[in-house]
């Protein structure tokens, strides 16, 4: 009786502040019935939404060649062109899944092995192609067949029926870019194949589909300066409304100015060898060592430098970018610059 007493007393005399429960807030009260109707308070969301700077998700990222052609190649022995359709590495930014090679650009590195046929499709997705090694390859876009070689960016256009093949002694490489990223968020990409292997084509020697490097060397003999940017066109126009590319020269020893724009990079290196600096917009610097045949990335907004580490010899700098895409939609922004209203 005395133990029962005594646990009564103490219950009664316990202290409230003990057995008080967590309150539910104003705030907490008028949350709980949100996620049951699919609704949620943008201003809880307000700095992901409308950041004070551009804010990429991609980060900076190199793709060695030295790598990654032995690994390419032996894609080669393991799985056949048309098995495959399209025999690639894709380049895959760490911060992100395929198809991202930045935030807007895929990339990734294709081999067609000699007498090797890609079969014939088309797509909504643009591409271009910019040729590392090999000769005697070719592409074929709406009849048109014309040989690669290296250093020519190749277009296959939306909805252009396209088939590539190896009619030379040795394998053929290039780097592909394309718009894919878009379609995570516009989901309207789709491909159709041919009911041949060989879309009917002639071979053109002259075809608006193919930009030798020649062109790239044109346009840096028209400027002076120890870097120089020569952005490819098409009748007059970006090569198309969502990807364009440019080259760059940079000259011996020299460093460029520092760069910041709202547009991404996927640079190939044509020739050389050199760093660049990159300061991502999370305040982040990184820098990439590369040479001939490398690629890297660079994250919209970054602060670019290049450097030349050679004294001898310049060195050429291939880029898809998605300055088109911006501009389209009248997004582009440089840094020190104002924007027009």
């Amino acid at each position: 009786f005395t133990m029962s007493q005594t646990a009564t007393t103490t219950k009664v005399t316990a202290s409230p502040e003990k057995l008080s429960l967590p309150t539910t807030t104003a705030e907490e009260a008028f949350m709980a019935p949100l996620p049951e109707l699919h609704l949620q308070p943008l201003w809880t969301q307000m700095s992901k939404m409308v950041p004070p700077n551009p804010n990429p998700t991609s980060v900076p990222m190199k793709w060695a060649y030295k790598k990654c052609k032995p690994l390419l190649m032996e894609a080669g022995e393991i799985v056949g062109a048309e098995e495959a359709e399209r025999r690639v590495l894709m380049l895959v930014n760490p911060s992100l899944d395929a198809p991202y090679t930045t935030d807007t650009i895929y990339g990734g590195l294709q081999l067609i092995l000699p007498n090797e046929i890609a079969p014939a499709h088309r797509h909504i997705a643009f591409a271009m192609r910019f040729i590392i090694e090999g000769s005697k390859g070719f592409t074929a876009v709406e009849g048109e067949k014309m040989y690669m070689e290296r250093g020519d960016v190749i277009l296959t256009p939306s909805w252009h029926w396209h088939d590539h093949g190896n009619e030379g002694a040795d394998p053929v490489i290039w780097l592909d870019g394309l718009n894919l990223p878009l379609f995570r968020h516009i989901p309207v990409n789709f491909a159709e194949m041919h009911t041949e292997s060989r879309y009917p084509s002639t071979y053109s020697e002259s075809c608006k589909w193919r930009h030798p490097w020649k062109e790239a060397q044109d346009g840096f003999a028209s400027q002076t300066g120890p870097h120089r940017v020569h952005h490819y066109t098409s009748d007059g126009a970006p090569l198309s409304t969502t990807l364009g590319a440019q080259a760059e020269m940079i000259e011996p020893g020299h460093q460029t100015s520092e760069s910041q724009e709202s547009i991404s990079f996927m640079y190939h290196v044509y020739e050389g060898v050199g760093q660049t600096t990159i300061l991502s917009p999370g305040g982040k610097s990184e820098v990439i060592d590369w040479e001939a045949n490398d690629t890297f990335s660079v994250p919209a907004w970054s602060k670019i430098v290049h450097s030349n580490k050679c004294d001898k010899h310049s060195a050429f700098l291939f880029a898809v970018t998605d300055r088109p895409l911006l501009d389209n939609l009248d997004l582009y922004t440089k840094a020190g610059q104002e924007r027009k209203l």
